[in-house]
């Protein structure tokens, strides 16, 4: 296992010797914080340009149509008046930085209790929620081919699902109109990628077994998209 000797090494390295990245950090202090501004810049920057791009009358009528298609016409055309470029992407923007900022801090929380039970752990909340942002890294593959995909796009009609090209809802060209929408859009492949980079963490940080590592990575995503696929089939 080769050394990893700094931060961003380790940002590299995540990606394909995680073993060695999640030991390092174990041992050094601030390193997180490269992730941190990593994962908040590309979790922004694919909406922000879309937003930047697309038609944005089209978009907004294909917003209210699909979304509150029903309402009538006049509370339509209410929404329309209310929703201007400059709104919806400070609300993207928000959404992006205290998204992954709530999410990680919640995880962290799960994951520091999870793992109390291990006397060898000495790593507290801060340290697993440090640790949340080197698991989250896999959001650059899925922005970076977003902005791929935007910057040779032609067409300014493109649907929104366009900035997660890793999401079931891109991949199978899920409609906004389905009840599924939301829930193909929030299952990624990014995410998979995470939760194998939590069991990875997990295994070098404590004295669990992989199979452990893994089944505590993976529940509460198991959990979550499972609570919801119920909610929406019953």
């Amino acid at each position: 296992m080769s050394e990893v000797t700094n931060p961003f090494q380790a940002c590299n390295n995540i990606f394909f010797k995680p073993n060695g990245v999640f030991k390092a950090i174990d041992e050094k202090n601030n390193w997180s914080w490269i992730p941190f501004f990593v994962v908040i810049l590309m979790s922004v920057l694919p909406a922000y340009l879309y937003i930047n791009f697309v038609d944005f009358e089209w978009y907004k009528n294909m917003l209210v149509n699909t979304q509150y298609g029903e309402l009538s016409p006049a509370e339509q055309d209410n929404i329309r008046g209310n929703m201007a470029q400059p709104q919806v992407m400070v609300f993207m923007l928000i959404g992006g930085i205290l998204g992954p900022i709530v999410v990680n801090a919640i995880l962290a929380l799960y994951l520091n209790l999870t793992t109390k039970s291990d006397e060898e752990n000495l790593n507290g909340y801060t340290d697993w929620y440090g640790f949340t942002w080197w698991t989250g890294m896999p959001v650059v593959v899925g922005a970076l081919l977003g902005i791929a995909l935007i910057a040779i796009e032609d067409n300014h009609q493109v649907l929104p699902t366009i900035v997660s090209p890793l999401s079931v809802a891109y991949i199978f060209n899920v409609s906004m109109e389905s009840d599924w929408f939301g829930f193909a859009q929030a299952l990624r492949l990014e995410t998979l990628w995470s939760v194998y980079l939590i069991t990875v963490g997990i295994t070098q940080w404590t004295s669990f077994d992989t199979k452990k590592s893994a089944i505590i990575a993976a529940a509460p995503f198991v959990i979550i998209m499972g609570v919801w696929a119920l909610i929406k089939l019953f």
